[in-house]
């Protein structure tokens, strides 16, 4: 007999066996993902290149002696944005410094998802047994992973993702670039009003000549004239430009004048006649970031021609140097235009065939009022390979005093085949203990760039060799990890820097840049430029432009034009900013100015939005004072106590801050 089932159990029934076919299918679509199996090239990082399933340097992961299959090899700092789409479940693995730099470099790891950070593991070192994580992403749309250096700066900072795996449902995530931002142009333009920019203050040697073109804005045709412009020295009133020399140490307060059809300017100028030069840090252009290896008279010559067009020597703007690869270069045999005798038979260096005549280039450069610098190395080779200065200091020195230049990086490079193993600190000043005095010979001022990355802690003795400048790190690349890196890590020399000798944490990455013929628009983006541009001057870096000058966009030429930024830079109290204040990826550095204002940055170093607060407190102000933005050249209005402001991702509101009134 065939019982008869009740319409409402099989109607129950009929639903636990749906349900179980869902779970079922779930189940069955249910996958494992490594992190090394998508598109990790996305990554963006400050050094190097992402790798898969090894470290940065290509070699299997291990962290605190522990080996690992799978996972990604990268740079602080990083970041790599992984869309789920509501996909995932769970994300997990391991964290940590990779084993190939020992026990050096520092890094913390943060997971972000939509917008909201999910993981943080603290601070890791070279050394430290690999940290293990386990997160829930079940509904995430977007997953960031990020590694932040530590204070120490970006050196070494080897982090691993290792055995980095995500489970979800239905299709593999995607890896997806940042976010696009439009480039916003903040500045207002110049009045057509004439107006005196550039630095303040301008020192030069007894005896040696005097070469200053007047940095005024303005409709033109203008007109300049000069108050108490000391003996010895002559103003061409159609160009601004100032010659001459001065014969005996003294101080002078100059009153430059400006004028067109809208009106007249002036404006007070101390001329400082005695041992020190470069009193404020240099502005100007380098060959390298751009052209590199492919650098050329004829690019040189437009660069300076483009100095002038643009106006960018309007607002002060001055050096045009040339980078490595004017010499000969031995090993470039399959390129006639690096071949060539490399020295005469006096031992002084020629240019290789793409400057022939060098002494030619260097007079137009001054004619149009620019000054103009040279690379060389202490060692028998350059970087590119290019015939060094060594044991030819003094020579070479006669030879870049006889052709005319006012500035010299000089790169350590092969130097490290001349120098002990284990070099100690005399033997890292030695070489440019050797150049300044050969320099100092020569009858003309020229500024000594010392680059050598930082070795040894430079900033405590670049000064005392002589140095103008000193490289604090190794070279810098056009994205975010790297530029970040760097910049960020400058609190420790500052108290080294002053007028004559500055930090220098590498050249300007803004603009279409290469490194070789071939040019690209920076991939930074315009927050990211901002930044760049905003720490630069307040760190009182030289600023040298890397990008095709004869290329400026109106954004990059907005960057570099604005002169209340640019003042922070050439503050005649030389006085580098320092980090103040830091919670989380916000940071504040602040500088004082010689007229008792404060310069503040306030930075967001997150991917996401923050509000930063600058703190009256941490700036050692009191009272009410009067906020000025500086990118946009307006009050923001009186605050007592603090000053806060949303930023975007990887953004910066650069202020100036005075006692109200």
């Amino acid at each position: 007999m065939q019982r008869r089932v009740p319409i409402a159990l099989c109607l129950i029934a009929a639903a636990l066996l749906g349900g179980i076919t869902v779970n079922a299918r779930e189940a069955a679509t249910t996958q494992k993902v490594w992190l090394s199996d998508l598109d990790i090239s996305k990554t963006q990082q400050g050094w190097g290149e992402p790798h898969r399933n090894s470290s940065v340097d290509g070699h299997p992961l291990r962290i605190g002696g522990r080996a690992f299959e799978h996972g990604l090899g990268t740079h602080a700092d990083s970041a790599l944005y992984v869309q789920l789409d509501g996909r995932g479940r769970k994300f997990t693995g391991w964290v940590g410094v990779d084993d190939e730099v020992g026990r050096k470099g520092s890094v913390e790891f943060r997971i972000l998802a939509d917008g909201k950070e999910i993981y943080q593991s603290g601070l890791l070192k070279g050394g430290d047994s690999a940290k293990p994580f386990d997160v829930d992403v079940s509904a995430v749309k977007m997953l960031i992973l990020l590694v932040n250096s530590g204070l120490d700066g970006i050196n070494f900072d080897h982090a691993d993702w290792a055995d980095a795996m995500i489970e979800g449902v239905g299709s593999k995530p995607d890896t997806v670039h940042a976010p696009k931002e439009e480039a916003v142009i903040l500045t207002p333009k110049p009045s057509p009003q004439p107006q005196i920019k550039g630095a303040k203050v301008f020192g030069v040697r007894p005896g040696h000549p005097f070469l200053y073109m007047i940095p005024a804005t303005g409709d033109r045709p203008m007109t300049f004239s000069a108050v108490g412009l000391p003996a010895g020295l002559r103003l061409d009133s159609e160009t601004g430009i100032i010659t001459g020399s001065l014969p005996d140490k003294g101080e002078y307060v100059v009153t430059l004048q400006a004028g067109n059809a809208l009106g007249m300017v002036q404006r007070k100028f101390r001329i400082v006649c005695g041992p020190r030069i470069g009193l404020t840090p240099a502005l100007g252009w380098n060959s390298w970031n751009c052209f590199a290896g492919a650098v050329t008279a004829e690019k040189v010559k437009a660069a300076a021609e483009a100095m002038i067009s643009s106006g960018l020597a309007q607002h002060g703007w001055t050096y045009i140097n040339i980078d490595d690869f004017w010499e000969v270069n031995p090993g470039a045999t399959n390129d006639p235009t690096l071949q060539g005798p490399q020295r005469d038979d006096q031992g002084r260096i020629l240019p290789n065939p793409r400057f022939a005549d060098m002494k030619g280039l260097v007079d137009y450069v001054h004619a149009l009022g620019l000054k103009i610098g040279l690379y060389s190395s202490p060692g028998p080779l350059t970087c590119g390979g290019c015939v060094g200065s060594y044991q030819h200091e003094q020579q070479d020195a006669e030879r870049y005093g006889e052709w005319g230049f006012d500035y010299l990086k000089y790169d350590w490079c092969s130097y490290g085949q001349v120098a002990p193993r284990n070099p100690k600190l005399d033997d890292l000043k030695k070489p440019y203990l050797v150049m300044r005095a050969a320099l100092d010979k020569a009858p003309r001022d020229i500024l000594l760039s010392l680059c050598q990355y930082g070795m040894g802690n430079v900033w405590e003795w670049g000064a005392e060799v002589g140095g103008n400048s000193w490289r604090t790190t190794g070279d810098i690349t056009d994205s975010w990890g790297s530029m970040s890196g760097i910049g960020f890590a400058q609190d420790t020399p500052a108290p080294y820097a002053g007028p004559g000798h500055f930090n220098d944490p590498d050249m300007l990455v803004v603009g279409k840049v290469g490194w070789g013929p071939s040019l690209h628009n920076t991939h930074l983006t315009p927050n990211e430029q901002y930044t760049h541009i905003s720490l630069w001057c307040l760190l009182c870096s030289p600023l040298l432009i890397g990008c095709d000058m004869t290329q400026l966009d109106a954004f990059a030429l907005n960057l570099l034009t604005n002169d209340e930024v640019l003042e922070v830079n050439q503050d005649p109290l030389g006085r580098q900013a320092r980090r103040i204040a830091q919670e989380g990826s916000s940071e504040v550095w602040a500088k004082p100015m010689e007229d008792g204002s404060v310069a503040a940055g306030l930075f967001n170093r997150d991917e996401i939005p923050r509000t930063v607060t600058a703190k009256w407190s941490d700036l050692k102000l009191s009272g009410k004072m009067r906020v000025r933005d500086l990118w946009r050249q307006k009050d923001l209005g009186t605050f007592d106590g603090r000053f806060e402001t949303e930023i975007p991702r990887h953004g910066v509101v650069l202020i100036r801050l005075f006692p109200a009134e």
